[in-house]
This record gives C-alpha cells, sequence and structure tokens, in this order.
C-alpha cells in the first residue's frame, strides 16, 4: 500500500532538504535542522526514516530513481518523434542543475559506509535509457559515430558542483556536448540548444532562475 498523500508529501519535502542541508553541511547535517527546513515536525522525520543512513539511502535512492524516470520519458518524446541530441541535452541540464547537492548526498553515504549497491537495476535501466538516445542520435547524425554510453559516463565523472556558478556550469555543458556532435551544423550545433530548442546552454544563461526554467518549460 502505498503512502497517504499528506505523508508522502511530508516525505518528499524531507527528502529535499536533507538534500540541501546535506549539500551546505556535509554528513554532519543534523536531523532536528533537517526537520525544520522541512517544515514537519522532527518525530514525523523519524517515522519516515529511523536514522541518518536511512535518510540519506533514501535521498540516494529517490535522485537515481528520477534521472531513470527523466532518461525513459527522453527515449519515449524520440520514440514520439522528438531529436535524440536535444534530449539528452535536456537530461544533461537537469543533471548539472543539481550536481552539487548530488555530489553531497553521495559523498555523505560514503562516509556512512552506504554502497548504493540496491540500486543496481536503476543503473541499469539508466544505461539502457541512454544507449537508445545514443543509438537515436546517431541514427539523426547529430553524435559522432564512436561516442557510447560508457563514454558519456566518463564525461559525466567530471562534472563540475555547486563550487562554480551555474553560467560556468552550464558553459562546462556546452563544451562537453560540442566534442561530442559533429560540426556540420555550424556555429550554433544542435547541443547548444535545450529540448525545447529556445536557449543557448553556456555562458547566455544569464541566471540560475533562467537556466531551471529551460528545463522544465
Amino acid at each position: 500500500m502505498g503512502l497517504r498523500a499528506d505523508a508522502a508529501r511530508n516525505r518528499a519535502r524531507i527528502l529535499e532538504a536533507a538534500r540541501a542541508q546535506i549539500a551546505r553541511y556535509g554528513p554532519r547535517a543534523g536531523m532536528d535542522e533537517i526537520a525544520e527546513a522541512a517544515g514537519v515536525a522532527v518525530g514525523t522525520l523519524y517515522r519516515h526514516f529511523p536514522t541518518k543512513a536511512d535518510l540519506i539511502s533514501a535521498a540516494l535512492t529517490d535522485r537515481t530513481t528520477r534521472v531513470v524516470d527523466s532518461v525513459e520519458a527522453a527515449v519515449e518524446r524520440v520514440r514520439g518523434g522528438g531529436r535524440a541530441l536535444e534530449e539528452i541535452t535536456a537530461v544533461f541540464s537537469q543533471l548539472v542543475d543539481v550536481s552539487g547537492e548530488d555530489r553531497a548526498v553521495k559523498s555523505a553515504a560514503a562516509a556512512l559506509g552506504i554502497n548504493g549497491d540496491d540500486q543496481a537495476k536503476q543503473r541499469m535501466r539508466a544505461r539502457a535509457g541512454l544507449d537508445r538516445l545514443i543509438t537515436a542520435a546517431h541514427a539523426d547524425g547529430d553524435l559522432h559515430p564512436d561516442v557510447t554510453s560508457a563514454d558519456i559516463a566518463l564525461l559525466l565523472t567530471t562534472m563540475p558542483g555547486h563550487e562554480i556558478d551555474t553560467r560556468a556550469r552550464y558553459r562546462w555543458l556546452q563544451l562537453m556536448l560540442r566534442g561530442l556532435t559533429p560540426a556540420r551544423h555550424g556555429d550554433r550545433r544542435p547541443a547548444d540548444r535545450n529540448a525545447a530548442g529556445r536557449i543557448t546552454v553556456g555562458p547566455d544563461t544569464p541566471d540560475r532562475s533562467t537556466a531551471e526554467r529551460s528545463v522544465v518549460e
């Protein structure tokens, strides 16, 4: 049986607050402070997550699930006629936007001995979806023919976090994608656009709020 609507909302708020607090304070982020940031009673937090390890493990799993859902939704849009490289760019834009929080949660998990082995099936789903997107982008002629999902995974290990500002992170994304795409499109390649094709990823992105809107619009 699933959670009641109010319990599900509380759980989502707790996980969001946990990611933000861990990004700011690391593994020493307190459960009381996380509950306060989430706007819930401490007892409510402990009913959902009896220990900090439970909370961090859940935050890790929740983020992995979101990535899988995002990739699989992108695959479905490509099957419906969407351009694969634009979908890849949109997925990566979302990853760049939360890269600092993701890195902090993974670090906190490692500090507590949480290895994330239970997420192996989710990671396999994400890799399978990425393989499909890459195959479609190859068919479109939008990626170099030798690019693989392993290459993408390797490049993502260099993704910057919140130690640099939004403009610089999106510039990293632009440069990374340009290295994967042929130059036949001229100066403005598909990798310079989000899934809606409306903005340039990189130094022309003026601020965080605009970058966020570009992903969800």
